[in-house]
């Protein structure tokens, strides 16, 4: 089988996808610590239970929501749960479930965190990759 090699448009797209996928982890993390005592993964879960009905989720929901795996999932639940920001209780529906509940601690939280978050997404993905004049034109 031969190789189809990446062309130059093709290999910049790839090194700029890699330098994305290798930074914007410790950069959204440095920016959620540094602002709201939050890692990037205890924000997104705060974030998707926000979003939800009731600001209620199943577990198992919230674990495909924000693609983690249950038991990495539950670990944090449980040092959200520490904190007062998120409530777990049976699954009123199916008992051998667990819903998370964001409470309103979790919801401050959210509301505080947010934009400096939108900031950081902005200024790490969304401005360095936009058209030409397209970042400034959005910020006006």
């Amino acid at each position: 089988m031969k190789t189809e090699w990446l062309d130059e448009t093709e290999r910049g797209a790839w090194l700029r996808l890699v330098a994305v996928v290798e930074l914007l982890p410790g950069v959204l993390d440095a920016q959620l610590r540094a602002s709201a005592r939050l890692t990037h993964f205890e924000y997104f879960v705060l974030a998707m239970l926000s979003e939800a009905p009731e600001r209620t989720l199943r577990m198992t929901s919230l674990a495909r929501r924000t693609n983690a795996t249950l038991p990495r999932l539950s670990h944090v639940v449980r040092r959200l749960e520490d904190r007062g920001l998120v409530d777990r209780f049976p699954c009123p529906e199916d008992g051998r479930a667990t819903n998370a509940r964001l409470r309103d601690g979790g919801w401050d939280a959210v509301v505080a965190a947010a934009p400096g978050h939108v900031t950081a997404v902005r200024q790490a993905v969304l401005d360095p990759h936009a058209p030409p004049g397209g970042a400034a034109a959005r910020h006006q």
